[in-house]
């Protein structure tokens, strides 16, 4: 007999989801995790440690620009204290973490601590003891991307992981890399009193988004001050006396400069942390992405192993990996999962925020897509408006002859959880019609939502 049903490799929010999950599904299960805390690079060193510092950071700047002061509210001299917003920062984490090892207990979860390679297809080996399973699920997750010519020291030269804890604000930062972590780890210190230039290699920043909130996101960005260098290349990082010199070019060839800072944050993406897992003994390849290839119930090669999250293809989305987690511990235990990768939303946590889920335009157009489009402006919507902050809009995009939703595309303060209207209404199938429709309360940020789907045939009531 195996020691266990089922194996999870990686604590994470896809590891850690699964083994709960499949725990709860009857299976004998272990997790095996080498970090002293669960939840994986997000909670850890990733999602949950930047939005405190993107939230501490907010309310930092409104106290200490005078933008409170039209409401009534007068400050005297604001001072940012570094080490409590750090402190801060480590409480939230500490409670999440800890929640996790709770809930492991609760549900009989096993915590192998150390890293785990597979002996053979049924066995892996953690902290020098072998354990044998009947199932497997690989939840590694990722690590950031290396660039030639820039190494990592951890003081000067960052990943997002240093980023999160440097010693004190730099009076100048210099971002590589205008995706999502870039932009809101530099948009924390530009809040907090850096100078923040952004380099990004293509001609936008965050590129997978619709090319319209992606113009728009560019210019307030700059219009709060930061840099951002498109379509620009760094051939190389050089550190001296506590300041780097970042050489950089056009992309596409030109003349080159030097910017320089006192931190630089590499920041141009992540890739699958499969290394050391021995996946041949498995009987397992990875693809040229560096990716482990699965089906439709998260199968590998090997029909009892399952692999879901960063080291699989698709977006590197912690609620995407959390998705799939649960869907393979339900399949594992001979239940029905289900991943709909067609409606998975993504937010840049920046002020203000943006959201997507499904489609762009670029992409519909790219596929010869009959469609409708809808836009409402937050300056034309009654919340955001009495809290004075206008920024952005809604876009709904609709099958020209169906009406059905194919993509919903903000930015504004509150897109990150006006998302999940519309991920929703996605998921059923709605039309914008249906959203049009349907009462929302009032007055609401949501109300632009279903201005915008008003606007997709053309008849919205306020713009």
């Amino acid at each position: 007999m195996s020691d266990f049903d089922l194996i999870v490799i990686g604590a994470g929010p896809g590891g850690y989801v699964a083994a709960i999950r499949a725990a709860q599904n009857g299976l004998k299960v272990a997790c095996v995790e080498s970090r002293d805390k669960l939840g994986g690079t997000c909670l850890n060193v990733g999602c949950i440690p930047s939005k405190a510092l993107l939230h501490a950071s907010e309310y930092y700047a409104e106290a200490s620009s005078g933008a409170l002061e039209k409401f009534g509210v007068k400050l005297g001299k604001v001072t940012l204290d570094w080490a409590a917003m750090q402190g801060e920062k480590a409480k939230a984490i500490n409670e999440l973490t800890g929640g996790i090892e709770m809930l492991f207990k609760k549900n009989k979860v096993t915590w192998l601590k150390g890293r785990a390679a597979f002996r053979d297809a049924s066995s892996v080996e953690v902290a020098g003891k072998s354990y044998s399973a009947d199932k497997f699920v690989i939840a590694t997750g990722s690590s950031v991307t290396p660039l030639k010519g820039v190494e990592i020291d951890g003081e000067i030269v960052v990943s997002s992981t240093e980023a999160l804890s440097l010693p004190k604000v730099p009076k100048r930062m210099i971002v590589i890399g205008g995706g999502y972590i870039g932009l809101e780890m530099g948009s924390v210190y530009k809040r907090l009193g850096t100078d923040v230039t952004v380099v990004e290699y293509m001609d936008t920043i965050t590129p997978g988004l619709d090319a319209e909130v992606t113009k728009t996101f560019a210019r307030i960005l700059k219009k709060q001050g930061m840099t951002l260098m498109t379509g620009t290349k760094v051939t190389g990082v050089e550190t001296k006396g506590g300041t780097a010199r970042v050489s950089v070019e056009a992309a596409k060839g030109g003349k080159a400069d030097v910017l320089e800072a006192d931190v630089v944050l590499l920041s141009i993406g992540r890739v699958p942390n499969t290394g050391g897992l021995n996946l041949e003994a498995a009987g397992l390849s990875l693809n040229d992405r560096g990716q482990i290839e699965v089906d439709a119930q998260g199968r590998t090669a090997a029909d009892h192993i399952y692999a879901i999250g960063d080291v699989t293809p698709g977006p590197m989305l912690a609620h995407k990996a959390e998705d799939e987690g649960v869907a393979v511990a339900d399949w594992a235990a001979g239940r029905t999962g289900y991943v709909n990768h067609a409606v998975i939303p993504a937010v840049v946590y920046t002020h203000p925020e943006v959201a997507s889920v499904g489609l762009t335009e670029e992409q519909l157009k790219a596929a010869g897509t009959n469609y409708k489009a809808g836009k409402f402006p937050f300056a034309a919507n009654s919340r955001a408006k009495t809290n004075r902050d206008t920024d952005g809009f809604v876009k709904v995009l609709a099958d020209a002859e169906t009406d059905r939703v194919l993509g919903v595309h903000i930015i504004g303060a509150m897109a990150g959880t006006m998302i999940a209207q519309a991920a929703q209404a996605m998921e059923f199938g709605a039309s914008s019609e249906d959203i049009a429709l349907t009462c929302h309360a009032h007055p609401t940020h949501s109300e632009a939502l279903k201005e915008a789907a008003m606007d997709v045939e053309g008849s919205p009531i306020h713009a």
